[in-house]
């Protein structure tokens, strides 16, 4: 059997290492395969997902969204955040689709990064398909204030209404959206004020970084020291700051926070509990988290 990873680009996954050591561990015969999809191929690598020798596929940038009109069910959660992260081949071909992203956000910051989402003042940079997962997870664990920062508001904008008409009431009562560029002051005056700052864009990534927060955006190489999308005199030691890349492990934004005493969480744990949570979709078998970590720290480590 085969699964795996349809995204652009993914050569800098760890998936395979976590996912396959868990496949080992127990014994199931599967293969975890990179497929690197530009989106003129997205149909096709999704269509050959319904052939008996395929267990299902994770999904990353950019094609979270666009995968939505390609499977034949969406579960609810993936459903009222409108994006998919995780596709389940059933019997006779049918493709399922669902929404790992938003508790494995949760189990990330909760469980590893010692913080109770209730109540809290929560700042994102972003509005992509990982952004939405994690409004999704800040409203449902009843933060009291979320602020959205985007290059483009009218699609923060979006975000925030789509979660509000899927189900998700509070959005629009908690969420305010501002520009990332901090025209007018209140993207720092956000930071300052928070318990938790989020990026959810892939601005940090090892090797490749986005040209803006828009899900469509291509990868280019990424420079040396990458812009900050956040200054760092803008961070206090009160905040636990997650950057959901995983690769570096220490992103410029992780260590600014660190020289700022900040706390800091990067992006292994909730990917490492969002494909547990997918390896159970696809086997129905408890996946070996631990295990999965383990792999996944070695992979990046070595």
């Amino acid at each position: 059997m085969r699964v795996g990873l349809i995204g652009y680009p993914v050569r800098h996954s760890v998936s395979p290492n976590f996912q396959q050591a868990a496949f080992d561990a127990l014994g199931i015969d599967a293969t975890y395969e990179l497929w690197e999809t530009p989106f003129d191929r997205l149909p096709g690598v999704v269509a050959s997902l319904r052939e008996p020798d395929c267990l299902g596929a994770n999904v990353t940038i950019p094609h979270k969204q666009a995968v939505l009109a390609l499977v034949d069910w969406i579960d609810p959660t993936a459903a009222a955040v409108g994006a998919v992260n995780t596709i389940v081949r059933e019997s006779g071909g049918r493709l399922l689709g669902y929404n790992t992203d938003v508790e494995g956000f949760v189990r990330a910051v909760e469980y590893d990064g010692h913080l109770d989402l209730s109540g809290r003042r929560v700042v994102m940079l972003g509005s992509g398909g990982a952004a939405r997962a994690v409004s999704a997870a800040v409203v449902g664990r009843r933060a009291t204030d979320l602020v959205v920062a985007a290059r483009h508001p009218d699609r923060a904008d979006d975000l925030l209404r789509d979660l509000s008409q899927r189900g998700f009431t509070d959005a629009s009562d908690i969420g305010r959206v501002t520009y990332l560029d901090n025209r007018d002051g209140a993207l720092e005056r956000a930071v300052r004020e928070c318990d938790l700052l989020v990026n959810a864009t892939p601005v940090g990534m090892a090797r490749h970084a986005a040209r803006s927060d828009d899900p469509s955006a291509g990868p280019v190489h990424s420079d040396p020291a990458p812009t900050l999308l956040v200054r760092p005199e803008w961070l206090t030691p009160r905040t636990l700051v997650c950057d959901l890349v995983y690769n570096p492990p220490v992103t410029p934004l992780l260590r600014a926070a660190r020289a700022r005493r900040a706390r800091v969480l990067n992006g292994l744990p909730m990917l490492v509990y969002q494909g547990a949570l997918a390896f159970e979709r696809w086997t129905s078998r408890p996946a070996p988290v631990d295990l999965m970590r383990r792999a996944a720290m070695e992979a990046l480590y070595d």
